[in-house]
């Protein structure tokens, strides 16, 4: 098994890293990532059918991913991008309807980061922005929210790689390819 393998966490104790030091980064970020997964698992898990719960995790989780990737090269708060990942389609998956959900989704993730106590403000409203802009895909916004806006069209179309892009992501799919130096 490789370091890139298993969680960042684990890689950084692998790598020598004090116990105590390895604690403190759980508790000052990786376990932030975890609560968010759990939280969004659940949600996951309450979806009714089998396919639903699988295109859900493979959406969320690879959005998650892309988030991160995409971040760590344009030097982005990585954990804020993970989290608005994994949260951006909450309200899809919570209420069962895309209308005007990433402006709801913005509002049912504040009231989970909140709850949660263990973000500050400003990251609050870093995430919900991300989430509340990443339908938007024609228009530019914060860093966090182009970050979040790419992992989406990311995943759609590396899902679906025979596929064109849907209309609204194919500019932005097109700048990814450049930045990613896909053909």
């Amino acid at each position: 098994m490789t370091q890139a393998s298993i969680r960042p966490a684990a890689a950084a104790c692998l790598a020598g890293e004090r116990i105590g030091d390895c604690e403190a980064r759980k508790e000052n970020g990786l376990d932030r990532i975890e609560r968010v997964r759990e939280k969004m698992d659940r949600v996951i898990r309450g979806l009714a059918g089998e396919n639903e719960k699988r295109d859900a995790c493979i959406h969320l989780y690879g959005v998650s991913q892309f988030c991160a990737m995409i971040a760590m090269k344009r030097g982005v708060n990585v954990e804020l991008a993970v989290i608005a990942g994994m949260m951006h389609d909450i309200y899809t998956y919570s209420a069962g309807e895309t209308k005007d959900h990433a402006h709801k989704g913005a509002e049912m993730a504040r009231q989970v980061l909140i709850s949660m106590g263990s973000f500050e403000d400003g990251e609050v409203e870093q995430i919900c922005s991300a989430v509340y802009h990443h339908s938007s895909k024609k228009k530019k916004h914060g860093e966090l929210d182009e970050v979040l806006k790419d992992a989406d069209v990311f995943q759609h179309c590396i899902y679906h790689p025979g596929a064109l892009a849907a209309d609204k992501e194919r500019e932005r799919w097109e700048a990814l390819k450049r930045e990613f130096g896909i053909r």
